[in-house]
Parts: C-alpha cells; structure tokens; sequence
C-alpha cells in the first residue's frame, strides 16, 4: 500500500504529483486530525476538506484523531500506518529536519519505504511551480511580517514577491516549514474538478491569522 500522510497543503500535493510523475500512483491519502493548534508535526487549519481534495483526485481518503501532544503523536502517526497497511510513504517534507527525522524513525522500525520527493528543493522553484501549474492559497499564518491581507491569497508571482521580501528583511522560511503559514490547494493537475470556496472567514489577532473554509464544493474544471 503505497499512502501519503496528506494535509491538503502545497508540499504534500506536490509531492503526490512527483510520486505520479515517477509512476507511482498513491493509493490512500492519511489526513491527521490534531485537537492541538500547535503541533509540531501536523497541519490543522482547514484539514477536513482534505476528503474534498481526495475526492478531486479519485484517491481514496482516511482520517485519524490524534491529540497532537508533541512526541506522543508520533505513535498516533505509527499507529495509523500500521492500521492502513502501509508498505510505502509519501511526504511533502521540504526542509524540516525535526519532521524528517520523526517520520524516518517511524518508518524504519516498521519496515516501511519512506519517499520524501521534494527534500532540499530549492523554495522559490517550488513556489514557482506552484504558482504556475496550481491554485492554492494561504490559510494561515503566523511569523513577524505577515498581514491578515495574505490570508485566503492564492500563492502567485505576486505573493511570492511579497514572501521574498519578508525573507529578506525576517528571514522567514518561504516553504513555510517554520511554522510561518499555511496552505490548501484547491486545484491541481492531478484533480479531476476543482474545489470552489463558496463561503470562509478570516481570524485575525493583530499577528495570528486563520483562513477558514465554512462551505465548499468540486466544480467542473
């Protein structure tokens, strides 16, 4: 069983369309649904249409609950690749060495293959590719810099634009791999039908924001 641990984000996307690319077709998409806002490991904002995304791509679709305490949901994670049947994993890891390390871990005490097809690429290439072949946009962020106006924004030559400024002047890490912001895609070359936001509203604290999806649906492309 070849399965991707799936957030709904950017990286863990396009790492499905690497994997695609290479031949090899994913089989199950694994959401993790933290009650912890602050997990070290794992994406929350807006993971519930990830079963919306999988439906776009005709994969099939898994949620697991896990209480997202640090360190503890590492056996959540092993739990759920044991329960799945997993033989090979897919990640969007990019840069985090704290993720990377964790997930390997896992993985080779369970004899499992772990794929990490976007590791070390470079940001602004897969920012790049992102903006040019896909339409996702920022849900949350949460780094010195950024405004509620990126809240809900589409990651394109514009935004990027704007993220290389605050590279340059916070050094924030432009694959989000710091914590600084979050993603969903909403269509991708791999979908089948595009999702369409039909309602959402942004929380904003004067440095936290949070674009949140209320209602949406899979439209003709």
């Amino acid at each position: 069983m070849l399965a991707a641990l799936y957030s709904g984000g950017k990286d863990s996307t396009l790492a499905i369309h690497r994997m695609w690319e290479q031949g090899k077709r994913v089989e199950l998409l694994i959401t993790l649904v933290s009650e912890n806002k602050f997990s070290y490991m794992l994406q929350r904002i807006n993971v519930n249409w990830t079963a919306l995304q999988a439906q776009a791509m005709g994969v099939k679709h898994a949620f697991y609950n896990t209480k997202g305490e640090k360190e503890k949901e590492l056996v959540d994670i092993e739990d759920a690749l044991k329960k799945y049947k997993v033989t090979e994993l897919v990640t969007g890891a990019v840069a985090s060495k704290y993720q990377a390390d964790r997930i390997n871990r896992i993985c080779d005490g369970l004899g499992i293959t772990h794929y990490s097809p976007l590791w070390g690429m470079d940001p602004l290439m897969e920012l790049g590719e992102i903006s040019a072949k896909f339409n996702a946009i920022v849900t949350q962020v949460a780094a010195e810099g950024f405004d509620d106006s990126m809240l809900g924004a589409r990651i394109d030559e514009r935004l990027i634009g704007k993220l290389q400024t605050l590279h340059r002047k916070y050094r924030i890490n432009m694959s989000f791999e710091g914590g600084e912001a979050e993603s969903f895609v909403l269509d991708a070359p791999l979908f089948k039908k595009r999702i369409v936001i039909n309602k959402a509203r942004k929380e904003w604290n004067g440095s936290v924001g949070a674009y949140i999806i209320e209602e949406a649906e899979l439209a003709e492309k």
